[in-house]
C-alpha cells in the first residue's frame, strides 16, 4: 500500500515539476541554481511536497519490503496519472491507453508472481556497495556527456540519468530505512545516508534539467521505466532478493518485464502528450 500512494504522488509531481521547469532559463540547466529557480514557482512548490509525500510512503515500503516488490511497484503512477490526464484535456481515454495500461498491469503482475520476490539482506557488502557506485554513477555520468554533446536527445538522456541515479537511491533509502529502525544514532552514523542525501540532490538536478530540456514526452518514459529495472537488478545482485530461478518462471519474468516496460513507455508517453498539450499556451508566452 505504502508502494502504491508513492506512485500516486510520484504521477503528480512529475507533471506539476515539468509545468514549471519547461519555462525555466536555459543556462541554469545541470546547475543547483536551477533548484533556486523553481522554488519561486508555486506549481513546482506543489510538485516537490508531492514528492516528499512520495518519497516518504517509499521510504516506509523499502523499510518492510524489498527492492524488486516496492520498485515495479511505482510504475503504477501511470495508471493512476492516465484518467486525471484524460480529465485535464477534456477527452475520453482511447483504445491504445487502454492497451498500454492493460499491459501494464498484465506485465507487472506476471513479473511478481512469477518471481515469487523475497527478501534478501538488509544491506550490502563493502565490495557490493562499491561496485554498485561504479555501476551506477559511471553510466550515469556518461549519459550527461551524450546529453550535452547530442542536444536532440537531451532529455531522454538526462532523464535516463535520473532513472538510473533513482535506482541508487532506492537502494540506500533502503539501508537507511533499515538503519532507522535500529536507532536515529545509528542511522545518522552510516556513511549511506549522507550518500543518499547527495545523489538525491543530483537526481532531482536531472530531473528538472531533463524537463526543462524539452516536451515530457521527451523525459517521462524514460524516467519512468529505467529507475525500476536498475532497482531490481540493485536488490538481486547486491542485496541477494530472491527470485525464483526455474527455466519456465525466468521466463515469464522476461516477459512480463518487457510487458511492462512497453505498457509504460507508451502510457508514460501519451500522458506525457496530454501535460504537453496542456502547457504548450505558457510555453509559448515564456518564450
Amino acid at each position: 500500500m505504502f508502494a502504491l500512494v508513492a506512485a500516486l504522488l510520484y504521477a503528480a509531481a512529475s507533471v506539476l515539476q515539468h509545468r514549471a521547469a519547461v519555462e525555466a532559463p536555459r543556462e541554469h540547466s545541470l546547475r543547483v541554481g536551477l533548484l533556486g529557480y523553481l522554488a519561486r514557482k508555486p506549481w513546482w512548490v506543489a510538485g516537490v511536497a508531492a514528492d516528499g509525500g512520495g518519497y516518504i510512503a517509499q521510504f516506509l515500503a523499502l523499510g518492510h519490503g524489498p527492492l524488486v516488490i516496492v520498485q515495479p511497484l511505482l510504475v503504477s503512477g501511470l495508471l493512476f496519472a492516465l484518467p486525471l490526464g484524460a480529465f485535464l484535456s477534456d477527452r475520453r481515454i482511447t483504445t491504445r491507453e487502454l492497451r498500454a495500461a492493460a499491459a501494464v498491469v498484465v506485465g507487472l503482475a506476471a513479473l511478481l508472481i512469477a518471481a515469487s520476490p523475497e527478501p534478501g539482506h538488509d544491506n550490502a557488502t563493502p565490495r557490493a556497495w562499491t561496485a554498485l557506485l561504479l555501476a551506477t554513477l559511471v553510466p550515469a555520468a556518461l549519459l550527461v556527456v551524450g546529453a550535452l554533446r547530442l542536444p536532440r536527445l537531451k532529455p531522454a538522456l538526462l532523464a535516463t540519468s535520473a532513472g538510473v541515479i533513482y535506482g541508487l537511491t532506492a537502494a540506500l533509502t533502503k539501508v537507511t530505512a533499515h538503519k532507522l529502525g535500529i536507532g536515529v544514532t545509528h542511522a545518522l552514523a552510516s556513511w549511506q545516508l549522507y550518500v543518499l542525501i547527495a545523489v538525491g540532490v543530483v537526481g532531482m538536478v536531472l530531473t528538472q534539467s531533463a524537463f526543462q530540456a524539452g516536451p515530457l514526452r521527451a523525459s517521462l518514459p524514460s524516467l519512468t521505466a529505467v529507475d525500476p529495472v536498475v532497482s531490481g537488478l540493485i536488490g538481486i545482485t547486491a542485496f541477494h532478493e530472491h527470485v525464483d530461478q526455474s527455466p519456465l518462471r525466468v521466463a515469464v519474468e522476461v516477459v512480463g518485464a518487457i510487458v511492462m516496460v512497453w505498457g509504460v513507455v507508451a502510457l508514460a508517453s501519451q500522458i506525457a502528450d496530454d501535460r504537453d498539450t496542456l502547457t504548450e499556451p505558457v510555453d509559448a508566452d515564456a518564450h
